[in-house]
């Protein structure tokens, strides 16, 4: 069922959600929230393919798409980055000490947010150009 739509509409609201987050000081959730942004936005082009994407990796379902950006591209290595927060930004045994409340900073939220924001970007301009 095509419902590219509905899969870009939550990933925008996930990406406004990254910016409240980063806004009120949570940026351990401003970083899930930019990565869900970002896996979201690539299912809603795989999902306009004809694809039922899976998974979580944002680097894995960017590289599925037909022209892909290269390994080394900037949209790549900035969705490496979205999925190494995936999990230690919500669980504390995924992280040495501390809790994600406490180890992650305005700095990583805001480049994780701007690293989604452009994914989305990408995600709408592909969008656009296929025929639904």
């Amino acid at each position: 069922m095509e419902r590219s739509a509905d899969w870009m509409a939550q990933a925008r609201r996930d990406l406004a959600h990254a910016r409240v987050d980063i806004d009120h000081g949570y940026y351990d959730w401003a970083c899930f929230s930019a990565q869900q942004s970002a896996e979201k936005a690539v299912k809603a082009v795989l999902n306009r393919l004809g694809a039922e994407p899976w998974g979580h990796s944002v680097a894995g379902l960017l590289g599925s798409l037909p022209d892909a950006p290269t390994s080394s591209s900037d949209l790549m290595l900035n969705a490496l980055e979205l999925d190494k927060v995936y999990i230690p930004s919500r669980y504390p045994d995924a992280l040495p000490a501390g809790s994600p409340s406490t180890e992650y900073t305005a700095r990583e939220a805001e480049r994780m947010e701007a690293y989604a924001r452009e994914i989305v970007g990408y995600c709408e301009s592909r969008l656009s150009a296929i025929q639904p």
